[in-house]
């Protein structure tokens, strides 16, 4: 499996992503700037998490028009994977690739700390060596992940088992009281409907090794190393 981190100006987690998949994961990985407009031949692209153009206008506004994410799209049609980390979710969904948008979280603070997810769906290349129902400890660093959409987006997302991951406490209690920013229905990940598009506002590359005291992020890493071989 190949993987390409696109880099975009205001990307800081780049750096986090790319010695995740290369030095833990052993994946050959190359970055990718965000001005050229050709991918090279990968199985994984990756958005990583950052502040895209300074977050100007608003997360990911500006990013989207980066020459390389009409590669991103047409990589994504032709069934391939991409997963976009914080940042990288807000642009995808700013790009059209996923349902919704993200909106301030609901204490207008940023936050950044571990949380807890509750893995919703286990038949993506995504999250295959996961447990359906189980908890993964993951941070999270955001000041808009209180992700939102519409009623009939939602119900689409539910009726599909769009919605991947969401905030709950440490044993898989979905409340209010467990979402840290807001977000609609705890959502902390979804996929498109063909299931190679992931958005996620935790960073799994900030839980990849013992250092960081939770390797949960692994199990996203290992799952598509078991997909694509």
């Amino acid at each position: 499996m190949k993987a390409a981190v696109v880099v975009f100006p205001g990307s800081n987690c780049d750096t986090d992503c790319f010695h995740a998949l290369r030095d833990v994961m052993k994946m050959p990985v190359e970055f990718v700037w965000h001005k050229e407009r050709d991918l090279p031949k990968m199985d994984l692209v990756v958005l990583p998490g950052g502040f895209s153009y300074g977050d100007y206008l608003r997360t990911g506004a500006i990013a989207r028009f980066s020459p390389a994410m009409e590669a991103v799209k047409k990589h994504a049609a032709e069934g391939r994977y991409v997963i976009g980390i914080c940042n990288g979710f807000q642009i995808l969904l700013e790009a059209g690739l996923l349902p919704g948008a993200m909106l301030r979280n609901k204490t207008l603070s940023f936050i950044c700390k571990p949380i807890w997810l509750r893995v919703e769906e286990t038949n993506t290349a995504f999250t295959r060596h996961c447990q359906k129902g189980g908890t993964l400890q993951i941070p999270i660093a955001h000041g808009e992940g209180n992700y939102y959409c519409d009623d009939e987006t939602l119900k689409q997302l539910r009726d599909k088992s769009q919605i991947i991951f969401r905030y709950s406490s440490e044993n898989g209690k979905v409340a209010d009281e467990f979402n840290p920013n807001g977000s609609r229905d705890n959502i902390a990940g979804i996929v498109n409907e063909k299931r190679n598009v992931l958005g996620m506002m935790p960073h799994p590359e900030r839980a990849s090794e013992e250092i960081l005291n939770s390797t949960d992020g692994r199990k996203i890493w290992e799952s598509l190393l078991g997909e694509i071989k």
